[in-house]
């Protein structure tokens, strides 16, 4: 029989620099961590770093070259490190990606079917982009799925939004990290 693991995914300080809004977003973040460890739900960070010189982008890319002109995801770089108001405990698995995907360039499929894992509870920052590649791939591979919808965040609300009001729904239960911490609470 398998189990449920929170990821917590690209929430990089200079992510979070980027895109947190002042909502308290990292406060209920840490919230939905706390509570996973009290229920014995293993928690997964997955960060995405590129190798110095960027040998994995290919010109190609729109997107990574966004990525590389923000500067963002140097492997070493300070910024790049889980931000310290949710950080990993001991014990805890951290994840490197390549791409936007918590799957892409990881070895993060590995590490949930040792754990026995079946079920994904998404979080991170962006809504849009590591959220959106994860749930699209999980979906493929037939995992069960779960998003926090106030557990993500992105730059922009209007896709937020409508990525977890309207998308999501149809593939996945979205939650409050509230009312999913009513559900996975010890009885």
């Amino acid at each position: 029989m398998g189990s449920s693991a929170l990821l917590v995914m690209d929430v990089q300080r200079d992510v979070v620099a980027i895109a947190d809004d002042g909502s308290g977003y990292l406060r209920r973040l840490r919230s939905a961590i706390d509570g996973a460890r009290a229920a014995g739900i293993p928690v997964i960070y997955v960060v995405m770093e590129l190798r110095p010189g960027d040998p994995e982008v290919s010109p190609r890319s729109r997107v990574m070259a966004n990525v590389m002109q923000a500067g963002l995801f140097t492997q070493g770089a300070p910024g790049t490190e889980i931000h310290h108001d949710v950080a990993p405990q001991q014990g805890d698995v951290v994840v490197t990606k390549r791409r936007g995907s918590a799957f892409s360039g990881s070895d993060l499929d590995l590490v949930l079917r040792a754990r026995d894992i079946d079920s994904l509870v998404l979080t991170g920052i962006a809504t849009s982009a590591v959220v959106l590649s994860t749930l699209w791939r999980a979906i493929d591979l037939d995992f069960g799925l779960t998003v926090l919808a106030d557990g993500c965040l992105d730059t922009d609300p209007e896709v937020h939004r409508m990525l977890t009001e309207k998308l999501f729904p149809q593939w996945a239960e979205v939650l409050a990290v509230e009312d999913w911490l009513q559900v996975i609470a010890p009885q």
